[in-house]
């Protein structure tokens, strides 16, 4: 019970970490009480009440987002698409499906947030402005109930992991992407991903990873990456490195099966130079990506959220909120300052509001502009064709006066005749 075997990822030799426990408090039973019952216990309750967990997916439109979700999930989280549609945005959307998924009698609570338009307005400069401001939101909201109720009660909607969806151009990162990354991989567990990776060859994929993240090391972002325990076993440490080697995961995702070279049916796409296997780990990183988000390390993501990201933002609240926290001891709540902090969120909504609108005006004022020269540039080239049109007749008129002259001497010396001929 004092020792435990753990591996170096590093080296094939175990190391014997003793976890000792103070002598004064360690009590030694005689016999069995039942205390190792109590995960039973733990696991009957949450099993009863399932497990939630919150992703959100941010790409372009037709990177394969819904198609890579409901083939991880094995489920139809998001509905068919109609292609033929033309699809038009004005801003970024923010759309959450909820869905409840169930495997051997363990209940899923998953909740996916799709961002339409991110990517694809004509200026894009602000698209991360909405994705922050959710993903502050739900930290805003936890932060509200944590304040007001038992942490049992709270509805927690905290973003537990982000897709990030990145094109298979096979160069570097976009400024777009980075300038992205860099707004939120401190607020969320930031997992980027290749995706339509069956458009490129694998030499062009491993280059293509190695570009990505040295744009990603070199501007200091974050990204999530399993962490290895001292209590991993060497074959969970060698699955943590595997998993960790094949970041940015370059995928394929299909809800279709076709047959491969043997006649057997697997999830896949048919091409025509052969069969891409979306579970097969020598055409893509599918099952990886599935292992680390699901299977494997779940449970972690919602740790980091938890205890990292949210605290760190929390803190950071406060602080803003003139409320300095002594994280030692219990969080308490103070109703005048939370009607303080109230007033002053107000009061910040209201100063962005007002900067939102200044924007506003003066893009309008913009496009007005814009247009009244448009308008005097047309009426300036109406000006210039009419001039032409009336010099023009001049000239014709003046020709004609020089020709009648010519003919019948000047104009000035013809007696004008009266009605009478007189």
């Amino acid at each position: 019970m004092s020792e435990a075997t753990s591996t170096n990822s590093g080296t094939n030799a175990n190391v014997n970490a003793k976890v000792e426990f103070p002598k004064s408090n360690l009590r030694k039973l005689n016999a069995d009480v039942g205390l190792s019952k109590f995960p039973d216990q733990m696991r009957r309750k949450s099993l009863k009440k399932g497990f939630n967990f919150t992703l959100m997916v941010v790409g372009e439109y037709g990177v394969g987002k819904s198609t890579l979700i409901n083939t991880i999930f094995e489920s139809q989280i998001f509905p068919p698409k109609d292609y033929s549609i033309p699809n038009k945005f004005d801003a970024v959307d923010i759309k959450p499906i909820s869905a409840e998924i169930v495997e051997n009698g363990i209940l899923l609570n998953l909740t996916v947030i799709d961002t339409p338009g991110f990517g694809d307005l004509i200026n894009n400069q602000h698209s991360y402005e909405s994705i922050i401001k959710c993903i502050d939101s739900r930290f805003d909201s936890y932060l509200e109930q944590e304040m007001v109720m038992r942490k049992q009660k709270i509805n927690d909607q905290r973003i537990d992991a982000l897709l990030y969806f990145i094109r298979p151009t096979g160069h570097n990162l976009r400024p777009f992407d980075i300038e992205f990354m860099k707004k939120v991989h401190t607020k969320v567990n930031l997992i980027p991903i290749i995706s339509k990776s069956d458009t490129l060859s694998k030499k062009e994929i491993n280059g293509f990873k190695s570009r990505i993240m040295n744009d990603i090391n070199s501007n200091g972002i974050q990204i999530f990456k399993p962490a290895v325990d001292i209590f991993d076993s060497q074959e969970s440490t060698l699955s943590i490195s595997d998993i960790t080697s094949k970041i940015p995961f370059a995928v394929v995702g299909s809800q279709d099966f076709v047959k491969d070279s043997s006649g057997m049916l697997v999830r896949g796409k048919q091409l025509p130079w052969g069969v891409v296997e979306v579970e097969n780990e020598n055409h893509n990183d599918f099952v990886k990506l599935r292992k680390m988000l699901v299977s494997a390390h779940m449970l972690e993501l919602k740790s980091i959220t938890d205890s990292v990201l949210y605290e760190n933002y929390r803190s950071q609240k406060l602080l803003m909120n003139g409320y300095i926290q002594d994280n030692s001891v219990f969080r308490e709540y103070d109703p005048i300052m939370a009607k303080e902090e109230e007033l002053k969120r107000h009061k910040y909504d209201m100063e962005m509001m007002e900067i939102d609108m200044t924007k506003e005006f003066e893009r309008k004022v913009e496009e007005k502009e814009l247009k009244l020269k448009e308008n005097e540039e047309e009426l300036y080239i109406r000006y210039k064709r009419m001039k032409n049109a009336l010099d023009l007749q001049i000239k014709e008129l003046k020709e004609q006066k020089d020709a009648l002259e010519a003919k019948y001497g000047p104009l000035s010396s013809i007696k004008k005749k009266g009605i009478f001929g007189l």
